[in-house]
């Protein structure tokens, strides 16, 4: 028989516990917020798997050379056939080619990596429209988050290259830059290539940031705008064999 004197547990339902009223509030769809709080820590292994396979999977690769654009742009395209060129060139100078893996100039890119000896590698997206890998992707990473893939494009990189894009190339390639300016990563060249595009938003970063101040003179020479293929190459030709004559190995 049951001790009297025993406290059963109180049921989910119980009465709040006295001083916790005011926190038992119910989301407009009449969850609590508790609800969602096992989700969000599982999932903190989620995001530690896939930090794990982007880096056991891309240390081998360095140096690499990330290369940004848009998905949109056909073949026909100066900017594809440009991005193809670029990222050849760059393949037969001992460099791997990272791209976002999809269409457009990720396609261009890695297609021209393919044609060096180095590796062609797409950092995949997951898209509520799923993007799917283009045919010239050699190494590949499927990725759910997109702060995840953000961390693979610069860990492993000695060079940005930005064509052509939209708002995931402006992302990326203010991403480096603000990593640059802050210090948190090792300085590498960021280049975007076509000044018929780029130049549109450099006049509007010395009208609008520079003239009133919140970005200084100095934070304009993060970045470099150039027509010139071989250029391209050359900075980071330069720019890798000075650090590697540094003492510098890999990771910024």
């Amino acid at each position: 028989m049951k001790d009297p004197r025993e406290r059963s547990a109180p049921s989910v339902a119980a009465a709040p516990e006295r001083g916790h009223a005011a926190h038992e509030h119910r989301s407009p769809v009449g969850r609590r917020p508790a609800d969602f709080r096992g989700k969000d820590t599982w999932s903190v292994f989620r995001i530690m798997a896939e930090f794990v396979e982007g880096f056991e999977t891309l240390r081998p690769l360095w140096p690499a050379v990330s290369i940004f654009g848009s998905a949109r742009l056909a073949p026909d395209t100066r900017a594809y056939r440009d991005a193809e060129q670029i990222a050849r060139t760059l393949a037969h100078e001992g460099f791997n080619i990272i791209t976002g893996g999809g269409p457009g100039i990720m396609e261009a890119a890695n297609r021209g990596a393919r044609e060096g000896p180095t590796e062609s590698i797409g950092l995949n997206i997951k898209l509520p429209h799923e993007q799917e890998p283009n045919a010239y992707v050699e190494t590949l990473l499927n990725h759910r988050y997109f702060f995840v893939r953000k961390v693979m494009f610069v860990k492993y990189a000695v060079g940005f290259v930005g064509l052509p894009g939209g708002f995931g190339t402006l992302d990326e390639i203010f991403e480096a830059l603000t990593l640059k300016q802050t210090g948190k990563m090792k300085d590498f060249p960021v280049l975007l290539y076509g000044s018929d595009f780029w130049t549109g938003l450099v006049d509007w970063m010395h009208e609008q940031m520079l003239s009133q101040g919140t970005i200084s003179e100095r934070d304009l020479g993060l970045f470099h705008v150039t027509d010139d293929l071989d250029e391209v190459v050359q900075r980071i030709r330069r720019h890798y064999a000075q650090r590697r004559a540094a003492g510098a190995h890999e990771t910024p």
